[in-house]
């Protein structure tokens, strides 16, 4: 994933809970994507990235809003001032 797609990180945890807000972001029409690197490594044949954990991505401009609600919903996944 090249940084000239537009794509911004919001959150990296549980496929679970990247579902969930996922499914938030769609019924709200932001765009995002889901980079699991240990899956994609698994798949290639080598190692890369952590059990468990997946990022999600939202185009550039949809991103202070889809922050917004990934602090609401899961705060204790944020540090503070992130």
């Amino acid at each position: 994933m090249s940084e000239d797609q537009g794509y911004e990180h919001v959150y990296t945890g549980p496929e679970t809970n990247v579902q969930y807000l996922q499914e938030i972001f769609n019924e709200k029409g932001l765009s995002n994507m889901v980079k699991n690197d240990f899956d994609s490594g698994l798949r290639a044949g080598f190692g890369g990235g952590l059990p468990g954990q997946v990022q999600l991505f939202v185009i550039g401009s949809h991103l202070k809003e889809a922050l917004e609600i990934a602090k609401s919903t899961f705060p204790k996944d944020f540090k503070d001032g992130e």
